[in-house]
């Protein structure tokens, strides 16, 4: 059971939470998840894709068809659930305001990866950043809300302020593998002139492809960040 504040109880009074797997008001009072819907979203289990986190069918296979055909810049990564099973979950997270799923994923996210994250010695948590614009139409930004969670779970630093994303992109969600990196060409900037932090666990809600995530650690890499994972809540089949 998490620690409650009172200032948590009289929120969650007046603005009951909603279970992330069914949207109603969480049942029984104060949990993350409803009792009855605790089961229903299943983690991801070995074979795994040892690069990306993927979910993969035959035995004694290390990589997925993705990463076998393509070579990624960062060193790693894991995810937690498959896209399929979560996206309703993950919309509704997005788009409908519901940042306190955030809670119960970042729980979800330390069962499943925290002592892999650890090995890992990240020096900070980096969420994906999302341009002004989104933010301003969101309210937020769905992965920073999700890794200061994690961040406080994992008793792990948030840098929110090392990579900013400087030009507004267009969906992704139809482009090719080529067309979702000539969209995010020049996307992301360094904040700093000195980057200290030489191994970081990227943060996101979702891995396709890995073109975000890429073009991301290209940047990073250029400015001295040595290794770079990334752990994101649920994972699609690329393309």
């Amino acid at each position: 059971m998490r620690k409650r504040t009172f200032q948590g109880i009289l929120l969650d009074l007046f603005y009951p939470r909603r279970c992330p797997v069914c949207d109603r008001a969480v049942k029984p009072f104060g949990s993350l998840v409803c009792e009855t819907c605790v089961s229903k979203f299943q983690f991801i289990e070995e074979p795994y894709c040892l690069k990306c986190g993927k979910k993969i069918d035959e035995q004694g296979v290390e990589y997925c068809g993705d990463c076998m055909r393509r070579r990624h810049l960062f060193d790693s990564g894991r995810a937690v659930f498959t896209y399929k099973e979560i996206s309703d979950s993950i919309y509704r997270f997005k788009y409908k305001g519901r940042r306190e799923y955030a809670a119960y994923y970042a729980q979800c996210m330390a069962r499943c990866m925290g002592g892999w994250m650890l090995r890992c010695r990240p020096d900070a948590l980096v969420p994906v950043p999302v341009h002004d614009s989104k933010k301003r139409e969101r309210g937020y930004n769905q992965a920073e809300v999700l890794a200061k969670e994690l961040g406080k779970i994992m008793n792990l630093p948030v840098e929110t302020k090392l990579i900013e994303r400087v030009r507004k992109t267009t969906p992704m969600k139809d482009l090719s593998v080529s067309e979702r990196q000539n969209n995010l060409k020049r996307a992301f900037k360094i904040c700093r002139n000195d980057v200290k932090l030489k191994t970081i666990i990227i943060i996101d809600d979702i891995y396709t492809t890995g073109s975000t995530i890429d073009a991301m650690s290209y940047e990073l890499r250029r400015a001295g960040v040595r290794k770079i994972y990334f752990v994101t809540l649920a994972v699609g089949k690329g393309l």
